[in-house]
């Protein structure tokens, strides 16, 4: 297990340099670079070259590159001029509030889905499986703008029970203590994944239900609920934590959409307007995360599924 962890750790490192190798190599290819952007297009090009001499940009790419490496382990992403302020500083206010919104909407989502699921094991075949079944494709097709936007029209103009968008406050915790104003954001970010969970939950408890150990509770005895609750849900549940930790990025880019729309100043809304305002560092520094939480929630993924299932033990190359 020890070793595992290790070369996963080491293949996550990879990882995270590709994708910022990519990243910083595409953000060297926009015509005119930072300085344009940060000096607007009628800047000379002495005030040009003087901006590239001063920020670094003068010299090889690989050797600009090495520099930017060399500053991630003490929080140095660069600077926004757009901010006015380190990239750090930004992240580090925007992040906890997507995280709070993205943890509210996966727990929601885990809630109702796999209830769902089982539901619709329990009611196979029957007019609840097949209305289920429905509701998760119409959730699963629906973008996750245009459902954000029929919310905001419904209860925010025609019922006028809900605000437009949550407040702007500092504090990420904003959303329990004022989670009227955080409905809208955390329906539609969790129906991005119910569908899907609830869908797959359906299929992995099916597939348990038909293993031998099932029969074999039943001709011991076992009711049908201690069969369902006692012996299937937990071994169906397995997959859904596997699921859970490939479905992260699907959530994070999810995140960007919601809080787009509804204006929520997170980490969603900071990619959108790094990338209105052809903010270079920040561009880099909101990559970077997503990329870490999102090598992060895979290794978590692959150790909840031992812990789970005590009888897998990871080994073997990787």
């Amino acid at each position: 297990m020890v070793g595992y962890l290790v070369r996963r750790f080491l293949q996550a490192i990879i990882v995270v340099l590709g994708v910022v190798l990519i990243v910083f190599l595409l953000s060297r290819l926009i015509p005119g670079g930072e300085a344009r952007a940060v000096l607007g297009e009628r800047a000379s090009p002495e005030a040009i070259a003087r901006f590239n001499r001063v920020q670094g940009f003068d010299l090889p790419i690989w050797l600009q590159f090495w520099h930017y490496i060399l500053g991630l382990p003490q929080l140095k992403l660069g600077y926004s001029y757009k901010f006015t302020q380190p990239v750090w500083t930004i992240i580090s206010t925007r992040l906890p509030k997507t995280l709070a919104l993205v943890g509210t909407s996966t727990v929601l989502a885990l809630v109702v889905a796999i209830p769902l699921g089982v539901i619709q094991v329990v009611r196979r075949h029957k007019p609840t499986d097949y209305a289920l079944t429905g509701v998760s494709f119409i959730l699963y097709a629906m973008p996750a703008f245009f459902f954000g936007t029929l919310l905001i029209i419904i209860f925010s103009f025609d019922l006028k029970l809900l605000p437009v968008s949550p407040p702007s406050g500092s504090s990420p915790f904003e959303i329990w203590t004022d989670p009227k104003a955080f409905i809208m954001p955390v329906v539609t970010l969790a129906a991005i994944s119910i569908a899907s969970f609830s869908r797959y939950m359906r299929s992995s408890l099916l597939d348990a239900m038909a293993e031998d150990y099932i029969r074999t509770a039943r001709a011991k005895g076992a009711s049908n609920k201690r069969v369902l609750f006692g012996h299937a849900l937990r071994n169906a549940l397995i997959p859904i934590i596997t699921l859970l930790g490939l479905t992260l990025p699907v959530i994070v880019s999810g995140a960007v959409i919601v809080e787009d729309v509804f204006n929520y100043p997170g980490m969603g809304l900071l990619i959108v307007q790094a990338a209105d305002n052809t903010d270079i560092p920040l561009v880099l520094g909101t990559t970077l995360v997503i990329t870490v939480a999102t090598v992060i929630g895979s290794l978590l993924a692959d150790i909840l599924y031992v812990v789970v299932d005590p009888r897998i033990r990871y080994g073997g190359s990787f």
